[in-house]
């Protein structure tokens, strides 16, 4: 069997994905997401008593916390599969991407398991957001003066 031959077997086999039904699936679970915490925030402030930044600083800590829990479950990942990336928003992401890191070391030991590869994934994303943070900030200070 030369080199197409083989292409053209594995392109047969290859199970073909339905990219709109994913993107969909994915935009229904976001926003699914999205208006399960404006419910939640909108409990916090009527029973609660709580303003808007308290009630959201709040709806925040529950999605890190239910990512991470989920996590470690090992749920989210099986979810993320059949629902799509609409279930990672950043927040639940990056508690995902971290409760992950985490448990895939954890046998390592505190100081070279944990600590080593605690931000392993998320570490990408605080560096390049941090460095897009600067950049624009000065873009700023120079627009705007």
């Amino acid at each position: 069997m030369d080199k197409d031959e083989y292409q053209k077997l594995v392109k047969e086999y290859t199970p073909k994905e339905n990219k709109l039904k994913k993107a969909f699936l994915a935009f229904i679970t976001g926003g699914a997401i999205a208006f399960i915490g404006q419910v939640i925030a909108s409990i916090l402030q009527e029973s609660f008593g709580m303003n808007t930044t308290e009630s959201y600083t709040w709806l925040c800590l529950i999605t890190i916390f239910t990512g991470s829990f989920l996590t470690s479950l090992g749920f989210f990942d099986n979810w993320v599969s059949k629902l799509g990336c609409g279930l990672l928003i950043p927040t639940t992401g990056f508690a995902h991407s971290i409760t992950s890191s985490a448990l895939d070391v954890k046998k390592d030991g505190l100081v070279t398991g944990l600590g080593a590869s605690f931000f392993k994934l998320a570490g990408s994303v605080l560096l390049y957001g941090i460095i897009s943070a600067f950049f624009l900030a000065i873009l700023g200070v120079i627009i705007y003066g």
